[in-house]
């Protein structure tokens, strides 16, 4: 059979997928989904890079599993050897989805029409901190009195001799896993006489006649006497047909590629790179370097431990300031050279401390002080080839960075000049048809294998979505603005009945209101995001009616189906404030007028984008937006790109229409929540 035939048959298996399998087993047959999966497959048959922009409800994820299965039906008809698909993800959460529900559903019902006899398979690729190392674990065990160490604590450490990848087991500390983990040099790896190569764990067969090879039963084979090393050969020779990892994986072994050095990951045959618009900034934090409050915090506590209790003293005195101000609440905007000049002290006193103790430290702590002296000194450099910037961390908090000045030819020479054909995917990605802004961040511009698809929304927003813009907007420049504000964010609850998410841009704006709701004794339970987001969140959820005030990552990658969210409230559009890296770029502009077009105005943009997207979750969901931002009514500035960037929907200025809407829409049992 030729190629012609064998990418048709792998076209007719997406089709008989999404027109028949999945429906009968009680999926909704979406011709947008159908379309963007038949794209992803001849992205792949072609060798191409693809920028898949998919609506919220497209059901992206089902697209690229199907159009990957099909892929390897393809590979497998046309003789070409084995090599597994790789999917990159953003979200932990994403990945065991991946893992747990999305493929064994495709399996199983691929299974029951006899196109396969054994489920699809898939293993989740992390980096070595995420793993134990069997030498460092009995080591902490045998300096711990287990009796006097927190029972649940203790517990977890043991279960580690029963469980390899540490993510999975609940209460572990974060100290603990520092010392237990397999280290970036690994000792297990040096000590040990066994390596992949020589294993005598019997490899599976594959070929054209086993065209979607799964892992067998019975666990990990060959290098018995190290769990991590075990894990990686099976990783390498178990015919998993899918490997996933995050974007920080895939640029790693993206790296080690481009300079000669042993690759992370298996040759894959294509990569699929989900949550896309994550990847500039994995991008940077990969190519880059960061300084983290932990950074500095775990290397006073191993000098405290190893009994330097004066070097300990020291370094946290004199990194308390910056510490403090790292552990505030990030603010968009602050500049560098606040963080940098709190900086110039404690550098100086590690190089003190290296000195004194050169010889006496440990070889693990040896290395932490030395790559944080490193670090430092970085931040505390001028150089012209580097940009340094602050950005928020996970917590909430402030992590510094440094990355190189071109960094779109990091990716290009690294993940963009490998020849296996990548899907890139999101929601996302482009602003109505345009993914210049994604194409110049990541070095895509001038790439000749890129092509584009847009898949819209099947949601009915005309139907099941309100735009409220305000008549006459709470004016920032005004001395009452905050008051304005909350007067009319109070208004927008009442109409609405609670329900409410409220997106801010700055957590000084976010306090402001929560302070000023408080006075007002409003019926909903109101709560604010702060660090503990999935407690938070959780709250939320539980307590019908409620009212979340939130920022930072609440802008994009919550789920809040159903009521939860009736009405989502965004007080100003999501501009990003100046920094080092907006003024590296700003350069590059004839103007400012044409850097703002060409920059500043997606960017925000995109960012509406995924806030908009915490409104409408489901095809049943009901919601009203409302858009609070003086610039963004008709006739203002930014009017029509802010209607650009969000579906076709009602419009309104009138709360008396807000009302009318949430009565039309709801239920009668949603107007009980909440009251009291």
């Amino acid at each position: 059979m030729n190629t012609n035939d064998n990418r048709q048959n792998a076209h007719n298996l997406i089709d008989h997928i999404f027109h028949d399998l999945l429906p009968f087993h009680g999926m909704a047959e979406r011709p947008e989904q159908i379309s963007l999966s038949h794209l992803m497959l001849d992205a792949m048959v072609d060798g191409s890079i693809a920028l898949c922009d998919a609506g919220t409800g497209i059901g992206k994820t089902y697209s690229y599993l199907a159009a990957g299965t099909a892929f390897l039906r393809f590979l497998a008809d046309s003789g070409r050897k084995f090599r597994p698909i790789l999917i990159s993800t953003s979200s932990i959460a994403l990945q065991n989805a991946v893992q747990r529900e999305y493929l064994p559903f495709l399996s199983e019902v691929l299974m029951v029409d006899g196109l396969i006899d054994q489920q699809l398979s898939a293993v989740i690729r992390k980096g070595k901190a995420h793993y134990v190392c069997d030498q460092r674990l009995e080591r902490r065990l045998g300096q711990l009195d287990l009796s006097k160490k927190n029972h649940k604590a203790g517990r977890a450490l043991l279960t580690l001799r029963e469980q390899l990848d540490m993510d999975g087991v609940p209460h572990l500390s974060g100290y603990d896993k520092q010392r237990v983990c397999v280290p970036q040099v690994c000792d297990c790896v040096a000590a040990s006489s066994i390596s992949l190569a020589s294993a005598s764990r019997q490899k599976l067969a594959h070929s054209a006649a086993a065209p979607f090879p799964t892992k067998p039963n019975g666990g990990f084979a060959g290098a018995p006497n190290c769990r991590y090393l075990a894990f990686l050969e099976d990783c390498t020779e178990g015919g998993f047909p899918f490997q996933i990892c995050n974007h920080n994986l895939l640029l790693a072994d993206a790296v080690h590629r481009g300079t000669g050095r042993s690759p992370i990951l298996p040759d894959a045959c294509a990569v699929i790179i989900d949550e896309a618009h994550k990847l500039p900034d994995a991008a940077r934090q990969m190519f880059g370097t960061t300084l983290d409050v932990r950074d500095v915090q775990a290397l006073i506590r191993n000098l405290r431990l190893e009994k330097f209790l004066l070097a300990s003293e020291m370094l946290a005195e004199l990194s308390a300031p910056l510490l403090r101000l790292m552990d505030q609440p990030f603010e968009d905007g602050r500049a560098f050279n606040t963080f940098a000049r709190l900086l110039i002290a404690p550098t100086r006193n590690l190089h003190i401390i290296r000195k004194q103790l050169h010889g006496l430290l440990s070889a693990s702590t040896h290395r932490q002080m030395k790559k944080l002296t490193c670090t430092m000194e970085l931040f505390t450099s001028e150089n012209a080839d580097v940009v340094f910037y602050a950005m928020e961390d996970k917590r909430g908090g402030t992590m510094l960075c440094a990355v190189p000045a071109d960094l779109n030819a990091q990716l290009r020479s690294t993940l963009w000049n490998q020849k296996n054909p990548i899907v890139l995917t999101s929601g996302t990605l482009a602003v109505g048809q345009d993914f210049h802004r994604f194409k110049e961040e990541t070095g895509l511009l001038a790439d000749g294998r890129v092509i584009e698809s847009v898949a819209a929304s099947p949601f009915d927003y005309k139907a099941n979505c309100l735009l409220y813009l305000p008549l006459h907007p709470p004016e920032q420049t005004t001395s009452g603005y905050y008051d304005e504000l909350a007067a009319e964010i109070a208004a927008l609850l009442d109409a609405c009945w609670g329900h409410a998410l409220v997106l801010f841009t700055s957590y000084s704006a976010m306090s402001a209101i929560k302070e000023r709701l408080a006075e007002m004794e409003l019926p909903w339970k109101i709560f604010t995001l702060g660090r503990n987001a999935v407690h938070t969140t959780q709250q939320f959820k539980d307590v019908p009616g409620s009212v979340l005030l939130a920022t930072g990552a609440a802008w994009e990658g919550f789920d809040f189906p159903g009521d939860c969210v009736s009405l989502l409230v965004i007080p100003r559009l999501p501009f990003s404030r100046p920094d080092a890296l907006k003024e590296k770029k700003r350069a590059e502009y004839p103007s400012l007028r044409a850097y703002i077009r060409a920059v500043v105005v997606p960017e925000m943009q995109i960012k509406l984008k995924q806030g908009f997207g915490r409104a409408i979750r489901t095809e049943t969901d009901t919601c009203v937006v409302a858009i609070l931002d003086e610039r963004s009514v008709p006739g203002q500035r930014h009017y029509e790109a802010m209607r650009a960037a969000l579906p076709d929907m009602q419009e309104t200025s009138s709360l008396e229409d807000v009302v009318e809407f949430i009565y039309r829409a709801k239920g009668p049992g949603y107007f009980q929540e909440g009251q009291g």
